[in-house]
């Protein structure tokens, strides 16, 4: 047991990494005996073989470890350290230690196996005395190869319990102990002896019946598939591990103006870094001197580099790919993005669906059904006076093509890799319940500041008197305007110095709340803003501006008039920036048949323009940001099933009242903390994207539930009325598995419907 654990008490959730577990149906036993405990809520999650464990005040960590090692398995507490390089991380291959071992005991077994298979199932390879023969190579298979089944079976039986290995481990001991009898007391062992095979049960001399074929082939075949399961667990998980090891190893820290380097946990919010072009940024930061591109693909999926300079956020794990940047830290260790990022991946792998709770309760209680099935079998073929041959074999058949491992791994595989790729993709899905969300939905309402637009303004058109040039109104206006705070001005100013180059310095400047600005500039008496402004000071607008500015506002655009010396000269319009894929992304969404809805505190006659041009047909205006709850409630009201797109503070309760949330994130972390589903890149198509991974990863679950139940239940009655021979049915359960999860990895080849790198 960790030390870490002795005298820990806490008030709140804490995970354990659970050791023994071979099977669903141990990790339903654990998690049956956790939630007796007064106050404890636990889930545990077979694939990722970890417990998510919410304590009651007065509980310590170590009073939860006692109670699942008093079930017969280990727990102890994950170690938060980095691995090392090429060990249980991707870096490390498909293999881990548990791997290996299971691959070293699966090739010796099979090695052994497939002679005695050979020489039961080819009657001229029988030579005399073969039988002996294939008793010496089995029983090393029987006895050391099936170890671990014997070993699980013997823990559990000691707690009263039975599980998946129970059936396996009955059923490799009752063939092995049965071919002793016959060999040594029964007429098996006489030279001469032949031996068919057939896919049914035979009927015969219950003495001159060997299984030895039926207990290797059994052991191997399901050492087999549970090591292509756990590799197939570990490759299911790279995903995660390859985002956990995305962040630098090693930092450059500017001390006293030298470099110094040092491991990333000695880094601290506030030390400024040195980052060089090709290398990756140590944490999240500001940039405090130098630009350059970052290259963030590899944490939001975005292919295009951001530039960056002076007093812009930058993200660790992502790349510099230009010049020389110092960077001042922020966020460190468990607080940076790429942190969070992996905790919510790491909690929606650990989580359950509701589906997979009936899976699990099932699995629960299916081992002692087969069991009491088994034993009636063999009492029905020997009350029908078939033969103890024919009954047991029967008999064995049943325990073995029962084990509902599948079932049991049809969901957390599925979960596994899809939020694995969703992560690749920028995509985080907070938990499995938000799968069934992302079925039933029929409505996307999209908040338009920051959404569908960029929610920064930027200038669209000039419109100029006769004889006053584009460049000298902007000059001048944009001259005035550099001096203001106002989102507007800024739009001007950026849009100014971007065509005319350096702008004049303003003399005599002044600002006037919501009206506009004034200033002297160049000699000439300036005036920026509303048409009032330029009223106070006896200006109109000549005809030809007047019609702009209404045209302007027809389109829910700003209309900012611009005068110098007395006159005004020009109309420059300003607007909100839609995004170049918002259009892109409604099609998706309407194409995945949901109905989007813009929502939005602007104007009507604005909301409308947006909406024309993006084609979204339902708008809702002028609505306050207290009053978008009950936007959404209102139309959960009329039946509809409402997902909501926002970034941020004011959308957080509207994220967190709708049937989905769906978070950008670019946006606050208080929208992201509420929300379902976060968009890690800024870009509304990866909402199409997250809404048709989630709904293929539930296909995905529901498809591995459907094929492992009717497994099971289509292949008992075959076993029991003698149609399935025992060494089939061992191969027939192992394959279950390993397509449940084969299956599952499919999610892997998911491929993003907007052009973004897979």
């Amino acid at each position: 047991m960790s030390s870490t654990t002795h005298d820990q008490t806490a008030s709140g959730q804490v995970e354990l990494v659970i050791g023994g577990m071979t099977c669903a149906s141990c990790a339903t036993r654990i998690e049956r005996k956790l939630n007796k405990v007064d106050g404890v809520s636990a889930t545990v999650n077979y694939a990722t073989e970890k417990a998510r464990v919410t304590l009651p005040p007065g509980l310590s960590t170590e009073d939860v470890v006692k109670v699942v090692e008093e079930t017969g398995y280990t727990a102890t507490i994950p170690d938060t350290a980095p691995p090392a390089e090429g060990e249980g991380s991707a870096g490390g291959g498909e293999y881990d230690e548990h791997t290996r071992s299971l691959r070293q005991r699966m090739l010796v077994s099979v090695a052994l196996t497939v002679p005695v298979i050979a020489l039961a199932m080819v009657p001229p390879l029988q030579f005399t005395n073969w039988q002996w023969l294939s008793l010496t190579l089995a029983a090393p298979v029987v006895v050391w190869g099936a170890w671990p089944f014997h070993k699980a079976t013997w823990t559990n039986l000691r707690h009263g319990a039975a599980t998946m290995d129970t059936l396996i481990s009955v059923g490799v001991t009752a063939a092995f102990l049965w071919s002793l009898y016959a060999l040594f007391l029964g007429g098996a062992g006489r030279p001469g002896l032949r031996h068919g095979f057939d896919l049914t049960v035979q009927r015969g001399m219950a003495g001159d019946n060997i299984y030895l074929e039926v207990a290797t082939g059994l052991a191997a075949a399901i050492l087999a598939g549970r090591f292509f399961e756990a590799r197939s667990k570990r490759r299911a998980g790279a995903a995660l591990r390859t985002l956990l090891e995305l962040g630098a190893k090693e930092v450059a820290v500017l001390r006293d103006g030298r470099e110094e380097r040092v491991p990333i946990e000695q880094l601290a919010v506030g030390n400024v870094f040195v980052v060089r072009p090709g290398e990756k940024i140590a944490t999240d930061g500001v940039v405090d001197e130098g630009s350059s591109a970052v290259d963030a693909s590899m944490l939001t999926g975005e292919s295009v580099p951001v530039e960056v300079g002076p007093g812009d956020a930058v993200v660790g794990a992502t790349v510099n790919a230009g010049g020389r940047l110092l960077v001042r830290a922020t966020r460190v260790g468990s607080d940076t993005q790429l942190a969070q990022m992996a905790k919510l991946v790491e909690d929606a792998q650990s989580g359950k669906a509701e589906i997979q709770r009936l899976a699990d309760r099932i699995a629960g209680v299916f081992v002692p059904i087969v069991i009491a099935l088994a034993v009636a079998t063999l009492g029905f073929w020997l009350g029908a006076s078939a033969g103890a041959a024919t009954a047991f074999s029967s008999a064995v058949a049943v325990l073995i093509i029962a084990c509902p491992c599948g079932l049991g791994l049809a969901t957390p595989t599925a979960l596994l890799v899809g939020t694995g790729r969703g992560a690749q993709l920028g995509i985080l899905i907070k938990g499995p319940e938000v799968l069934e969300s992302t079925r039933r939905i029929d409505t996307v309402v999209l908040d338009k500041t920051g959404t569908v637009t960029t929610g920064r303004m930027s200038l669209q058109q000039v419109h100029t008197t006769a004889g006053v040039g584009d460049v000298e109104a902007l000059r001048l206006a944009g001259a005035a305007e550099h001096a203001s705070e106002h989102p507007i001005a800024k739009a001007i100013a950026v849009a100014a110095e971007d065509r005319v180059g350096t702008l004049p310095p303003v003399a005599e400047f002044g600002s006037l709340e919501g009206l506009g600005v004034q200033g002297v500039v160049e000699g000439h008496a300036v005036l920026v803003g509303r048409t009032s402004l330029l009223e106070q000071w006896s200006i109109t607008l000549p005809e030809d501006l007047r019609v702009a500015k209404k045209e302007a506002e027809a389109q829910g655009r700003t209309a900012v008039a611009v005068a110098w010396d007395g006159q005004a000269r020009a109309v420059l319009v300003v607007a909100d920036t839609i995004k170049p894929t918002s259009a892109e992304a409604i099609r998706g969404l309407r194409a995945l048949g949901l109905r989007p809805v813009l929502l939005t505190g602007d104007n009507e006659v604005a909301a409308q323009a947006v909406a024309a041009e993006v084609g979204i047909d339902e708008v809702i205006a002028e609505v306050l940001p207290k009053d978008k709850v009950e936007v959404i409630t209102r139309l959960q009201g009329e039946g509809r099933v409402v997902a909501m797109v926002g970034d941020g503070v004011n959308d957080a309760a509207a994220l967190a009242q709708a049937d989905l949330g769906l978070a950008m994130g670019t946006g606050t972390d208080v929208a992201i903390e509420a929300s379902d589903l976060t968009l890690v890149r800024g870009d509304l198509r990866a909402a199409v994207d997250a809404i048709r991974l989630a709904r293929r990863t539930l296909r995905t679950i529901k498809g591995n539930l459907f094929w492992a139940f009717a497994y099971n239940v289509a292949a008992l009655p075959l076993a029991a009325v003698g149609l399935l021979n025992p060494l089939i049915a061992g191969a027939a359960m192992a394959f279950s598995s390993v397509f449940v999860v084969s299956n599952s990895l499919r999610l892997r080849r998911f491929r993003s419907a907007t052009g973004q790198p897979t």
